[in-house]
């Protein structure tokens, strides 16, 4: 494994470190309050869990060379664990809306809201803070894996900061000694009704989470083309080329796998030229076409471009 990969897999621990501890706070504020809400906050942050071991595992097999067996890499496996990543929250948002579902219809008062809150606060801390360093090494480093695992524990910050307002509505209804009658005028049977609405639009929110990972799975198993800005900055390049030394290309495809992005194309030059100059032009497009992006595995074809057969593909 390369001195980079160890890195990346030393944040997958900071990860997996994070979820210990975020569970271990969020389940005691559940314990305090028998808040369903936090109860659904714990959930998912069991799922920070899981996923950091799939992504430590992940990035310890993604980044083997690639062998006689894998010419491209094992860079696809992230795709898996992502998916594996996008069920689990999907069990786990049916668990929570299951679970908030009876919770609505046979309220219960909380307890040590002032506690929980304050327990639940430190957790989404902690979360957002190892959130930020994974988004940005995940920027700084390419690996989608890091970035991805960052985002999922910003919607777990987001999700904390719901549950939190509806607990927190809760607690000063009761402080302040809010009638019922206002409640009922909303439409609501209580106040400490709030708490399963809430954990049921946290489950809305994690399910929506789960299907977009299960969306970007499948475009990158499928082998989805380059984002449309890198597929416009490699045109650009070529069409650099295309003034400069009069040439053309066509049967232009991208892909990618993981934080390695792969493109080929045909590039179209003067049937008078010799091996030489159309290799020296190819070497020349690749290395501006690699400034661009890390990790680009260009394939080129060089073809005369008056062979009416250099233009079938």
């Amino acid at each position: 494994m390369s001195t980079q990969q160890k890195s990346l897999a030393a944040y997958g621990w900071l990860s997996f470190a994070a979820a210990i501890v975020t569970i271990a706070l969020k389940t005691y504020a559940w314990w305090l309050t028998d808040s369903v809400g936090l109860l659904s906050d714990a959930l998912e942050s069991l799922i920070n869990l899981v996923a950091a071991i799939i992504m430590i595992a992940v990035l310890n097999v993604s980044s083997q060379p690639p062998d006689d067996d894998h010419a491209y890499g094992h860079e696809k496996i992230e795709y898996f664990s992502s998916g594996a990543e996008g069920i689990m929250i999907l069990l786990a948002a049916f668990s929570i809306g299951l679970t908030a579902w009876e919770r609505l219809w046979h309220p219960q008062p909380l307890q040590a809201l002032d506690i929980g809150i304050a327990i639940s606060i430190a957790a989404s801390v902690v979360n957002l803070v190892v959130a930020q360093i994974l988004i940005k090494v995940g920027k700084r480093r390419h690996s989608i894996t890091l970035e991805a695992d960052g985002k999922h524990l910003m919607t777990d910050v987001w999700t904390t900061v719901g549950i939190l307002l509806g607990i927190g509505l809760i607690a000063a209804a009761d402080y302040f000694q809010v009638s019922r009658d206002w409640a009922q005028q909303l439409g609501l049977q209580d106040w400490v009704i709030l708490d399963p609405i809430i954990a049921i639009l946290v489950a809305i929110n994690i399910v929506w989470a789960g299907v977009h990972l299960l969306q970007r799975t499948a475009a990158g198993l499928l082998d989805a083309a380059l984002p449309s800005g890198e597929q416009a900055a490699i045109i650009e390049v070529l069409e650099q080329f295309v003034v400069s030394d009069h040439i053309t290309y066509h049967a232009l495809r991208t892909r990618y796998a993981g934080a390695r992005r792969f493109m080929s194309v045909h590039i179209l030059v003067p049937g008078s030229w010799t091996v030489q100059q159309g290799h020296d032009l190819v070497e020349t497009i690749e290395l501006k076409l690699m400034t661009l992006f890390d990790h680009l595995d260009i394939d080129t074809h060089l073809e005369p471009i008056e062979d009416q057969a250099s233009w079938r593909h």
